[in-house]
């Protein structure tokens, strides 16, 4: 396996800029995740790195080898695509050994690879079935095995599960991460997903408009995002945001807005204490969102419409209007609440955030 190296990666078509400078490194035997919604550049990012499509400027560096103007049969990657693209006229073993025997590999190693990948992969029994006696989920397996054979440095994920339903999504995520620690690949996986990135990445890499907003953990990108795009884009449902105005009363910090008044935390307070008076936006996650005991006071809690109840069995989505912004709190799934229902809602004062208005960077 080897690491992965991109400075200042640029791609233009025509006069729109799709990737801008774009710098990555990408560690020997990480799982790393681009994520973004459509037309972002994270495809045109990886199909960068495959060879498939031409750099405008930058350097891309394979181990230790610069790739830019090698052909894609040799920088040493497999690449798996959404479309499985079998050739349907060919059995499993077939299309797993194509790309082998295209290279003039001994038979016996060939056999060799295919079988080694299929016991990986649990298709062993489907090696002389054709491709449309399959499943999604074993086509799907199927294309991961072609890839494997080829015991690439680099591993590169073109948003693979796509075609596949909600429920084998979530069986195949699994076992691409018990795959990858099994054969402790270099790997770039591309997907419009925020929870598939987040179960799936050692690092997440989000983009938008073609430029990276952050690169971290799931965990650090959930917690201390670097924007607002970050905030609302990670995280499901998405993050609440609300404008409010910094104010100092005494000794205390408070963020305030005409239908809400929260105490900041000892640690928020200091970091905001040179914003008094300033608007800012308030970000605050659903299940940071409670509702109110009886004998809690105003300060703190604010009132609110439900307009929508989701009941989604392990969790409880109240949508709510808080005068004329809309929230989601997620709270215990067995409370009683029905739509139109007035609510009191209180928030964790050491779970929240506050970005720049304009700029939208995390204060």
């Amino acid at each position: 396996m080897a690491q992965v190296v991109i400075k200042s990666l640029t791609k233009f078509f025509g006069d729109v800029q799709a990737v801008r400078d774009v710098d990555l490194h990408v560690r020997d035997g990480e799982f790393l995740v681009l994520v973004g919604p459509s037309g972002c550049g994270k495809s045109t990012t990886l199909r960068m790195i495959a060879g498939l499509e031409e750099i405008s400027a930058g350097e891309i560096w394979i181990g230790e080898r610069l790739v830019n103007e090698l052909p894609p049969k040799d920088r040493d990657i497999a690449m798996v695509f959404q479309n499985y693209a079998l050739y349907p006229h060919m059995t499993v073993f077939e299309n797993m050994a194509f790309g082998l025997r295209r290279r003039r590999f001994a038979r016996r190693e060939i056999e060799a690879r295919v079988q080694e990948a299929a016991e990986i992969l649990s298709i062993g029994e489907l090696l002389y079935r054709k491709p449309r006696q399959l499943s999604g989920g074993q086509r799907q397996r199927v294309a991961l095995g072609r890839a494997i054979v080829r015991q690439p440095q680099v591993f590169l994920f073109d948003e693979p599960l796509s075609n596949l339903d909600a429920k084998l999504r979530v069986q195949m995520r699994v076992e691409l991460k018990r795959l990858h620690g099994r054969i402790g690949a270099t790997a770039i996986y591309v997907t419009h997903d925020q929870v598939e990135a987040m179960t799936l990445g050692d690092r997440v890499v989000v983009m938008r408009d073609g430029a990276v907003q952050q690169v971290g953990g799931p965990v650090e990108l959930y917690n201390r995002p670097a924007n607002r795009f970050v905030a609302g884009f990670i995280g499901s449902p998405a993050m609440n945001f609300i404008e409010v105005t910094i104010r100092a009363v005494e000794d205390e910090i408070w963020a305030e807005s005409e239908v809400l008044r929260i105490r900041l935390a000892k640690e928020q307070a200091h970091r905001l204490a040179d914003y008094g008076q300033r608007r800012v936006v308030l970000g605050v996650r659903p299940e940071n969102l409670r509702l109110a005991k009886q004998e809690e006071t105003a300060d703190d809690v604010f009132e609110s419409s439900v307009e929508v109840v989701e009941q989604l069995g392990s969790d409880l989505l109240l949508n709510l209007d808080v005068g004329g912004t809309p929230m989601i709190a997620r709270v215990d799934p067995q409370t009683e609440v029905a739509a139109r229902d007035s609510v009191r809602i209180k928030a964790r004062q050491d779970r929240l955030h506050f970005f720049h208005p304009e700029s939208g960077l995390a204060l």
